[in-house]
């Protein structure tokens, strides 16, 4: 399954990486479990898109639907967008974080998202009035191979209908509603 503890699968400079990253219960432990059983003769394509349906139904607490912690979220994205990174596109949905990004001289990208995830799960945790893990360890990545395969990776993350994201700040909206209910296109 192309989802990573550590590094990613591939991190090099000028390397565009899209990355998935959930909140720690939106992928129960038996969920899990059934998808590394799954021998689907299309494999990682088939076990991803049972993922992606998944968090798409919004199982978990959802605490990315509360503006207040999507908007910590995005700020934190934000912060260092031009300098350790550039981030090129981003959707916070209710219970995970769909972005793409490229990494910028002497930052790497399983860095960043710890930094990112430690930074936010401890504001998050804060903000909610609770202690424990915030986000799942693991995350998902994927390099862009192509310029194809960056327009269908723009379009899945643009497609994903939420006021914290890429497409709602081009779109003129200054973030601070929650997240919108609905299924994201499927690129």
């Amino acid at each position: 399954m192309a989802f990573a503890r550590l590094p990613p699968h591939r991190d090099a400079l000028g390397l565009i990486q899209m990355v998935t990253f959930r909140l720690a219960d939106s992928l129960p432990a038996a969920v899990l479990e059934e998808l590394r059983k799954d021998r689907s003769p299309r494999g990682d394509a088939h076990r991803r898109e049972r993922v992606e349906a998944y968090l798409d139904d919004g199982h978990g607490a959802c605490h990315l639907r509360d503006p207040v912690i999507a908007g910590i979220v995005e700020r934190a994205l934000l912060r260092f967008d031009g300098e350790r990174y550039r981030l090129i596109a981003w959707s916070i949905m209710p219970n995970h974080v769909h972005l793409l990004s490229e990494m910028r001289p002497g930052h790497n990208l399983a860095r960043v998202l710890h930094t990112w995830k430690s930074y936010t799960a401890h504001a998050a945790n804060r903000a909610l009035g609770r202690s424990g893990a915030f986000w799942q360890t693991e995350y998902w990545d994927r390099y862009i191979r192509d310029e194809q395969h960056l327009q269908n990776a723009l379009r899945y993350i643009d497609g994903n209908r939420s006021r914290f994201s890429s497409a709602a700040r081009r779109a003129g909206s200054a973030g601070g509603t929650p997240a919108l209910p609905g299924k994201p296109h499927r690129a």
